[in-house]
């Protein structure tokens, strides 16, 4: 799933999601097929990746994202907007993400970004096939 993670109001009880106060939507859920056939083909993990408008940079914060979204695998700025765009021209989405450092405090010294970079491209040539040959009515 691509989920809006912070898209939604602060109120004395809690955090109340953009769909609890009666707005769109704050989450994706690609075709699970697809999700299947490309988590295989590229050897990685399936789970909802967080969209986030600002990077968390505490444990606290870490912590309080993964209990709201419980199997939450990584977080990151783009998708959920790129699921809103995908959606307006009625085509499925899935977001694939190569981790280069930790949810949580920011230590630059253990980023690893070359080594996400690469892992990345060598996931795009895994699954490009399965995306050439998926067609979403077969599924």
């Amino acid at each position: 799933d691509l989920v809006a993670a912070d898209l939604g109001a602060d109120t004395p009880d809690g955090f109340l999601p953009v769909t609890a106060l009666g707005f769109g939507r704050d989450r994706f859920t690609p075709p699970p097929a697809l999700v299947r056939e490309v988590a295989t083909a590229a050897g990685a993990a399936a789970g909802p990746v967080l969209t986030v408008s600002t990077v968390t940079g505490t444990a606290e914060r870490a912590a309080a994202l993964l209990a709201a979204h419980p199997g939450a695998l990584a977080e990151a700025m783009e998708g959920f907007g790129v699921a809103e765009a995908a959606a307006r021209a009625d085509v499925p989405v899935l977001e694939l993400r190569a981790v280069s450092n930790a949810v949580g405090p920011r230590d630059r010294d253990a980023w690893r970004i070359g080594d996400a970079l690469a892992a990345l491209t060598d996931a795009f040539g895994k699954t490009a096939p399965v995306l050439e040959g998926w067609n979403r009515h077969d599924h």
